[in-house]
């Protein structure tokens, strides 16, 4: 941990180490890192489709019945309002 705050603060010789040390183990360690979050990226992924699909369900259904219960109010008011008002358009 100083010595990220010595980078912080200005200090030449850890921060020229951290960054030489950074070019060379960085090929080295990036493939084992990506190796290992790989797994774990894909578990979100799926998680965030699976959560998707089951939205876009649940909005189709809500949609149904949404639309079921206009169709019934319209109905009500048609019989309400009566044959003779319902042809003149009333």
């Amino acid at each position: 941990m100083a010595l990220f705050e010595d980078v912080l603060k200005g200090g030449i010789g850890p921060g020229l180490v951290v960054g030489v040390g950074a070019v060379l183990l960085g090929p080295y360690i990036a493939p084992a890192v990506t190796a290992a979050l790989r797994p774990a990226a894909k578990g979100v992924i799926k998680a965030g489709i699976f959560a998707y699909d089951r939205g876009c369900e649940a909005m189709a259904r809500l949609n149904e019945l949404s639309g079921d219960i206009v169709a019934e109010a319209r109905s009500e008011m048609e019989q309400r309002r009566g044959p003779a008002e319902a042809e003149s358009g009333e």
